[in-house]
């Protein structure tokens, strides 16, 4: 049933899938980086010094974009509901979501950091701590959207509070993240990938039981 669940969520939401906007975070992640040279102008030490933080606001960023198909659309057409009487806890069906919602961006982000930081000017020492640095926090960004994408589930405009809630949630992880550039150990990695696996580990109970305040509401 597992796999079953997690198929179902991956035809969902990887792009191509049939809730459709799939591509929008890729598509953001890259037209902010073509677009960043075009505003800070053609500064190649610039552009080197800056550019690490730029693609990590920007995979920021593009985490929020599918937020409100991640469980609203099964809230309302009763997916819970049904998956409560086959005796399928929400915590399960959270933590589920957390991983299909992690396969369908993630790695395409990955892959897209490559041509984005070609376009910035960064060498290979620091693309290699971006795209560490990505694989360590984007678990953590992922759990972060499923569990507010479930307490913004039955709010009106909960679409735009999502954007609101998920930024300073995800401050720590930037923080180290982006902070990893600066310094010559691989602590700051190290303690974004805790704070994601933290945040991974909190996301089933916490969604869970926003899912099941929202079927009750």
């Amino acid at each position: 049933m597992i796999g079953k669940l997690l198929l179902r969520d991956l035809q969902m939401l990887l792009p191509g899938g049939n809730r459709g906007g799939t591509m929008l975070p890729l598509l953001f992640f890259v037209a902010v980086a073509i677009l960043y040279p075009f505003a800070v102008g053609p500064d190649a030490p610039l552009l080197a010094r800056t550019g690490g933080g730029v693609i990590w606001i920007a995979a920021l960023l593009a985490a929020i974009l599918p937020l409100d198909r991640l469980i609203a659309p099964d809230l309302e057409l009763g997916v819970f509901d049904q998956l409560a009487l086959r005796g399928i806890s929400e915590e399960m069906v959270v933590a589920i979501r957390v991983l299909a919602h992690w396969l369908s961006f993630a790695p395409l982000l990955l892959i897209a950091t490559l041509p984005a930081a070609a376009l910035l000017g960064l060498e290979g020492e620091t693309v290699r701590l971006i795209l560490l640095g990505l694989l360590a926090g984007t678990p953590g960004l992922a759990a972060i959207g499923v569990m507010i994408a479930a307490l913004t589930a039955g709010l009106r405009g909960g679409a735009a509070l999502s954007g609101l809630m998920l930024i300073p949630l995800a401050v720590p992880i930037l923080i180290f993240g982006a902070g990893s550039l600066a310094r010559a150990d691989m602590s700051g990695i190290a303690y974004a990938g805790a704070f994601s696996l933290l945040l991974v580990a909190i996301a089933p109970f916490a969604g869970g039981a926003a899912i099941r305040a929202a079927r009750e509401g």
